[in-house]
């Protein structure tokens, strides 16, 4: 896919970039990925780039960029930590001066995909007396240097896809500095943005998963009669309908504003919002349709979609977290774009 052009075509040419992309193409090979079913590219192979190309060193980008497109090596993100989630701010994890480069020591968590990945983008403190925002530093962590353990967490899906890391004294050389020590907060800020506007995955996956729906309701009976005979069904259906439609012009949004040159705060989160939130909507109807055999799990015989739209409402809350929570979405759509006040922290309200 990155050697086709459809992944980093709007990368620099000479890190495998198409001078001559079209900046909508992406967004439409996304849309005929999920049509397909076929799997995206894992890892944070979305957000490393955007810190690299954004403040990384030449040799930092000849480095690892190749082998990020190539798939050669995985990447995951290292930011939250068991007291910094949404409020990422508050990290502890630190990075103490050494001779030739710096020790981390903390823990992270939520970490998706840790146990198979090469590599991580951590952030540590490297200044504990300045400002909560400042004294902060991006770094490069080989997850396999001594000091790193990895622990994968069990989700309520029977999946552990995430995990928690560990790090004891682990070295990490200047070079792996990304940006200059302190500015990490703005590295981060930058490739999360980056992240969310290459990220098109879920509000596509809706469109196709609203064609499982209304299967779902032809299929399903009341009374002995397709549920799709009935007017609230079909009521339902349409509203569903018309917010995929929604989704998918929301996702738009982002790499349109960005071919007119447009710079928006909001268009990443507002899609973001949207589509999880809706996708919660849609599984709740499709268990609706299933009355009593949506209580059952793909571990039941003869379940209905071999138990897809159950394991999908048990991840679904997760996609209103991940990337940044709807509700820190909502604060980034009020302060960033519509230029609102900004939001008291709970220790200044007290």
């Amino acid at each position: 896919m990155f050697e086709g052009g459809y992944i980093g075509g709007d990368w620099p040419e000479q890190f495998g970039g198409d001078p001559g992309v079209d900046r909508m193409r992406a967004t439409v090979f996304f849309e005929e990925l999920h049509r397909m079913g076929a799997p995206a590219p894992i890892g944070a192979a979305y957000l490393v780039p955007g810190a690299l190309l954004g403040f990384g060193t030449s040799e930092q980008c000849k480095r690892y960029l190749p082998k990020i497109r190539s798939g050669e090596e995985l990447w995951c993100q290292l930011f939250s930590e068991p007291g910094a989630g949404s409020d990422l701010a508050a990290l502890s994890t630190r990075a103490e001066r050494t001779d030739g480069g710096y020790l981390l020591t903390g823990q992270k968590v939520w970490n998706t995909n840790a146990h198979v990945s090469d590599f991580g983008f951590l952030l540590a403190r490297t200044d504990r007396e300045a400002p909560k925002h400042a004294g902060i530093t991006a770094f490069l962590l080989n997850m396999h240097a001594p000091g790193v353990t990895v622990r994968p967490l069990r989700e309520i899906t029977g999946t552990a896809d995430f995990n928690e890391v560990f790090l004891d004294s682990v070295f990490v050389s200047d070079d792996q500095v990304v940006g200059q020590p302190g500015d990490g907060w703005r590295v981060a800020v930058q490739s999360l943005t980056h992240e969310r506007q290459a990220n098109r995955g879920l509000s596509i996956r809706l469109q196709a998963r609203l064609n499982d729906l209304f299967d779902l309701a032809q299929t399903q009976h009341r009374d002995g009669t397709p549920l799709i005979e009935f007017d609230d069904v079909r009521d339902a259906l349409t509203r569903t309908l018309i917010d995929v439609e929604i989704a998918i012009a929301l996702q738009y949004l982002g790499p349109s504003h960005a071919i007119e040159g447009i710079v928006d705060a909001a268009d990443a989160p507002v899609a973001k919002v949207f589509s999880s939130n809706l996708n919660v909507r849609m599984i709740d109807l499709a268990l609706s349709f299933m009355a009593t055999e949506g209580v059952l799990t793909e571990l039941d015989s003869d379940v209905i979609g071999g138990g897809s739209w159950q394991d999908d409402l048990l991840y679904s809350r997760a996609y209103t977290i991940a990337g940044g929570s709807n509700e820190i979405m909502h604060n980034i759509i009020a302060e960033r774009s519509m230029g609102m006040p900004r939001e008291k922290s709970p220790s200044a309200a007290r």
